[in-house]
């Protein structure tokens, strides 16, 4: 019990974990509604320090896209609303802000599933990544982006005729044209081989340590995700039920259990499957 509780998710943890690096956001008592009436996330805490990356882990419908959305704005495509507590990036509020407003305050979300404009050419989806950009440095940063993604150079085609891992490369490259201080991404693994997870994953820390990129990081696959990141959130049901070091967490005995396939009691029956939220010490 004293373990799972040393890095119990709340403002007080959040702020301890912010104390080594200034955050550079702060999401802080959360509430989300879709249609006015559908309560989503209760009550989310978390922060981000500059220049980390940062996990946040969970089953599928725990809440971990909708925490991104409340972040980008894109809430509001969905009709969805932040009704409680407040977003500060940069010490600045954004909660419930127009998402072209949140780019431009150095904020871009890589969706879940690429989103990429398929009948689009490759050159075309990155320059519209720039879209908010009024500089003169655009061509500069393509080939900055060819740089990190050399193979994007060599597709001149229709994105839709990419594959999947070139596609996420692709989705990552229009973050990186919009010139971001923060980059949200959602599953970046999904759907892609294990060597192409492991690819898209170097990348990532690359672009982290070599751009100095913050990264708030949404992937099912624990075991990657907190290999990348230096801190994690646990989300069950709409809240944060734990948060981390990163070493904490991957020595936490529930995490390894349910999160990364391990843990000292092994599942022997169906039955034990059934119940296993009963032994969960968050609970």
């Amino acid at each position: 019990m004293a373990q799972a509780d040393s890095v119990l998710a709340g403002p007080v943890a959040a702020e301890k974990k912010a104390a080594t690096k200034p955050p550079i956001l702060t999401v802080n008592n959360i509430e989300v509604v879709y249609d006015e009436v559908i309560l989503v996330l209760r009550g989310v805490s978390l922060s981000v320090p500059e220049g980390e990356i940062v996990a946040l882990l969970g089953p599928n419908g725990a809440g971990k896209s909708t925490t991104l959305k409340a972040i980008s704005g894109l809430l509001r495509t969905e009709d969805g609303e932040v009704t409680r507590g407040n977003v500060s990036f940069m010490g600045e509020e954004i909660a419930n802000m127009a998402p072209e407003d949140i780019v431009r305050k150095g904020i871009f979300q890589v969706m879940e599933g690429r989103r990429i404009v398929e009948d689009m050419t490759v050159i075309e989806n990155l320059r519209l990544g720039a879209y908010t950009r009024r500089d003169n440095g655009v061509k500069k940063d393509l080939d900055m982006v060819f740089d990190f993604f050399p193979r994007l150079r060599e597709r001149t085609g229709l994105a839709g005729y990419l594959s999947g891992g070139e596609q996420q490369m692709l989705a990552i490259s229009r973050a990186l044209m919009a010139r971001p201080k923060m980059i949200l991404l959602d599953e970046p693994s999904m759907g892609l081989s294990p060597l192409l997870v492991k690819e898209v994953f170097d990348i990532i820390r690359q672009l982290n340590k070599e751009l100095g990129i913050t990264i708030l990081l949404v992937e099912q696959n624990a075991r990657m995700a907190l290999k990348a990141a230096s801190h994690g959130y646990i989300m069950e049901s709409g809240k944060i039920v734990l948060d981390g070091a990163q070493e904490d967490l991957i020595n936490n005995e529930d995490v390894k259990e349910f999160y990364l396939g391990g843990g000292e009691h092994e599942r022997k029956s169906f039955k034990n499957l059934k119940s296993y939220k009963r032994r969960k010490r968050w609970l």
